[in-house]
This record gives structure tokens, sequence and C-alpha cells, in this order.
């Protein structure tokens, strides 16, 4: 199991619904003015967002890392794929990166998935992303918390520092004979500066807005067009 498995097993006990409900509907509002015809969802998920684009007339098409994310949105009737970008066929009206998915990766690689992105885009089409801040790093996002249900158990310990998170999931699952399986992996996260984006080759950064999902202005949204 990957740590991105992992962390899709894990996900229901993160608390995490109302905030994505909220950025779902934020990403909505956005692409409401660029009368979008074809979207691509990187880091689709269980495909929340794309169904709702459907719901409004949008083909979707949705990608992620996450094997367990992607069966769930096949299962659904949603076109998913585990598949990396750069290797995505056909091009976009706009493509969107919900919930953190840059701070996945460190500078190298996420410069080469803008310049991915940047391939996938058609000439007037737009890219959508949101990043956590430094404060939403520091402040928000590090610390302990757990959450436990019937047969779950989930422990997470998060640790910022060099301006890299690192959180450590433990999951502890109930089998049918009584006892315990522990899953345990981190997962990395990476802080980035907006310098960073206005520098892109392929991608211009068009506008960006920090706003508070969780706290004070932990997060900001990043608005890209091609170059």
């Amino acid at each position: 199991m990957t740590n991105l498995d992992l962390y899709a097993k894990a996900e229901h006990l993160l608390g995490i619904e109302e905030a994505t409900e909220a950025l779902y509907d934020l990403y909505r509002s956005e692409l409401d003015e660029y009368h979008v015809k074809t979207l691509l969802d990187v880091g689709c998920g269980r495909g929340g967002f794309m169904q709702r684009m459907i719901s409004d007339g949008v083909e979707c098409k949705g990608i992620d890392l996450s094997a367990v994310m992607v069966a769930e949105c096949q299962e659904a009737g949603l076109d998913a794929e585990c598949i990396d970008v750069a290797d995505v066929a056909g091009k976009y009206d706009a493509i969107v990166s919900i919930f953190d998915v840059l701070n996945f990766m460190d500078k190298e690689n996420l410069v080469k998935f803008c310049d991915a992105i940047a391939e996938k885009l058609n000439d007037d089409g737009v890219f959508i992303a949101d990043i956590n801040t430094l404060y939403g790093f520091s402040d928000v996002a590090e610390g302990t918390m757990s959450n436990d249900k019937e047969d779950e158990f989930l422990v997470v310990d998060a640790v910022f520092e060099n301006s890299e998170l690192h959180t450590k999931f433990t999951l502890f699952e109930k089998e049918e004979d009584g006892r315990y399986v522990k899953y345990q992996d981190t997962i990395v996260q990476y802080f980035h500066k907006i310098q960073l984006f206005q520098k892109l080759s392929g991608l211009k950064l068009v506008e960006k807005q920090t706003f508070s999902l969780y706290d004070r202005e932990d997060k900001t949204l990043l608005i890209f067009k091609r170059r």
C-alpha cells in the first residue's frame, strides 16, 4: 500500500468534509466566468468535484495517483485513471488541483508538473490550484490529532520544519477475528513561495487570493493561464 492509499483509507477520519465542500464551492464559483466545457481534475480523489461539474454540464476527467481513489471514482461511473498528468491525452478548457495537491511535490517535481499542465490546456484555458500558506503549515497543519470509530482508530502527528511538513499516519483497523491491523506511513508536503509560480515558463499566474479555510489566511488560491 502506498502512502496515498493509506491516506485514502484514513481520509474519512480526518474531519475534512466541511473544508472540502467549501473548496468545491470556491472552485465552482471561480470557473463560472470561464464558460468551461471540458475539465481535468488532477488529484481528483473520490470524484466529488467532478460530480458537481458534470451536473453543470461540463465533460470531466479525473486522475489520481491513489489506485484506491480511482477505483472508487470508476465504481461511481466517473472517467478516472491512475496516471501521471504528463500521460493524459487531449487538452482541456480547465484543469484543477484541489486541496494541497501542489504541496505534495518538491520544487523540481512541481515545475515539471506545471509544464505538463500547460501542455494539457487549451490556448485560452485556465488552471486553478490551492496551496498552504506558511501560516497554514506552521500554525494550522502542525500538531497531533486522533479519531476513532467502531472498528478504526487513527493518529496523525505532523511536524513542520525546514519548509517541509512531515505527517505520520497510524491507522488501526479491526479484523473479523477481533485483532487489529496496523498501517503506518509518512506523507511529506512542501511549502512553496509565490515567487516560484511567478517564474514558471509555461503558465502565467494571473490571480492569487489568500483565504481562510480552517483558520485565518491559511490557504492561497492560484489562477493561471497559458503563456
